[in-house]
Formats: structure tokens, C-alpha cells, sequence
């Protein structure tokens, strides 16, 4: 009876935990920035919703793996792209090794001990099958904004100027890529929630791993062009700076990078 019981919260409750939610208000939010022609400043209207407080663990992604035996597109491609310093400045590389359970490639280990940390090397199209399993959905670029802000109106919700980014966020803190970075403790991703929240309650805002929103930007001209935002493990401050509240980063809907997640929203 009681095995026949957890079968059925199983299958009800395809999540394997309770995941920790954020309400945020319908209402009217200012997004975007004067010089930002893919993000202009504007008003926007939005439903209510809730957005997961972490990012998508390892964890969560397998129950999804074990419970459907989906295949994802590095998988299949052979083509996730992996950083293994010392690289030059902005060089990645391909490794046709790694995919979710190897994000750095099958040399550099797998998530064995990394169940905590978000799931990457997983494209857009792969997060949004996870999504329709999960009853859940990617945020859009605006929902994403408002709710990284928190009611502030500058870049960063902790203000004007990033110096306080490494108390919030895992990101790359060297001058430059050609030195493996370890000064906050990790290199590539670090467990989800290991660093200060944003005013409401979310974290890993800014770094940690680019996270999938749903939308599209001025800019667009191929259907294949999807968005992620919040800045990675791997941005720093002399490269792809944007662990903030305004960048709009861009990829192909089937690329897989290493610093690559995404967060879930519930609400329709």
C-alpha cells in the first residue's frame, strides 16, 4: 500500500522536492536601460508569477532523465562547448565527451559529488523539455528582469557599481582566462544557494550559470536565435560582464555550453 502510494505522489509530482518558489506581484515594472538598444527602457505589464528561488539542479535534471529517458542535444550532436584554462579570451572548446553528466568533458569528472549545482551543457530546446515534464515553464526576459531587480532601478540590485558582485555571485575574478580562477572557492559552478540572495530571496542572480528566458529581442533575425541572462561562472569583469539586471545574452537553440542553465517559473 505505501509503495503503491509513493508511486502515485511520483507520478502527480514529477519534481523530485519541494522546490522553493518567489511570488512576484502583477503590476507595472521598469526594465531595460537608455543605451541598450536590445533592452531600451520601457514599461512593462506583467501577470502574476513565481520564479524558483535556485536554479535547476543536477539533481532535479536527472529525475527528469530517469523518469522519461530523454536524450539531450549534446548527447545526440556530439558538440558542447567546454572551457579548460588556460584558454585565450573568449576561446571555448569543443568536447564531443561532455553533455549534463560531464559539463567539463569526461577528463575533467563528472557531477558525482555536484548534485547541488545547476545542470548545464544543456541547450534551450533540452531545457524546455524539461520544463513541459516539470509542469513548469522558462521565464520571460521581462519576468526574469523584474524579478533579478527586486524594486531596484540600477543594473545591479545591490546598486550602481559591481563591486560587491562576489558576495552575490560565482563569477570569474582573474584579469584574464589564461590562469585557472579558484579565489571564491570555485572554478567552474558552485552548489546552488552558496551565495548571498538578491532582496527577494532568489539566488545566484548573477553568475553561478546564464539562465534561458523565453522572448526575443530587436536584434532577432533567425528563429534559432534564443536568449539566457544573469552572467556565469566564467564572466568576468574584462569579459563578458554580464552578471546584471540588463544584458540580454544570445545563442542557437541546440548550442550547449558548460556555463549554460536555466530557472524555472510557475504561472501562466
Amino acid at each position: 500500500m505505501l509503495s503503491t502510494l509513493a508511486g502515485l505522489i511520483l507520478i502527480l509530482s514529477p519534481i523530485p522536492e519541494p522546490k522553493a518558489f518567489v511570488a512576484v506581484k502583477a503590476g507595472k515594472y521598469t526594465v531595460g536601460d537608455t543605451i541598450r538598444l536590445d533592452n531600451f527602457k520601457r514599461t512593462v505589464t506583467l501577470k502574476a508569477f513565481e520564479i524558483a528561488r535556485y536554479e535547476t539542479t543536477n539533481s532535479e535534471f536527472e529525475a527528469f532523465v530517469k523518469a522519461t529517458k530523454y536524450v539531450t542535444d549534446a548527447e545526440r550532436k556530439h558538440d558542447a562547448m567546454v572551457f579548460d584554462p588556460p584558454m585565450e579570451e573568449f576561446r571555448w572548446t569543443q568536447d564531443k565527451t561532455a553533455f549534463w553528466r560531464f559539463p567539463n568533458g569526461k577528463a575533467r569528472g563528472g557531477i558525482g559529488d555536484k548534485m547541488d549545482h545547476p545542470v548545464t551543457c544543456i541547450s534551450y530546446h533540452d531545457a524546455q523539455e524539461y520544463c513541459k515534464w516539470a509542469g513548469v515553464r522558462l521565464p520571460t526576459l521581462d519576468e526574469w528582469e523584474v524579478a533579478s531587480r527586486a524594486g531596484a532601478k540600477t543594473d545591479f540590485f545591490f546598486g550602481k557599481e559591481n563591486t560587491e558582485i562576489g558576495q552575490y555571485a560565482n563569477v570569474w575574478h582573474g584579469r584574464d582566462h589564461t590562469k585557472p580562477d579558484l579565489s571564491d572557492g570555485y572554478m567552474y559552478t558552485s552548489p546552488v544557494g552558496k551565495f548571498k540572495p538578491n532582496p527577494w530571496g532568489l539566488y545566484d542572480i548573477y553568475g553561478n550559470v546564464f539562465e534561458f528566458c523565453s522572448g526575443r529581442v530587436e536584434s532577432d533575425t533567425s528563429e534559432r536565435s534564443v536568449h539566457a541572462r544573469g552572467g556565469s561562472w566564467w564572466c568576468s569583469k574584462n569579459a563578458c560582464n554580464f552578471f546584471n539586471s540588463v544584458d540580454i545574452g544570445k545563442m542557437d537553440i541546440r548550442a550547449s555550453f558548460s556555463n549554460q542553465g536555466f530557472r524555472v517559473v510557475k504561472g501562466k
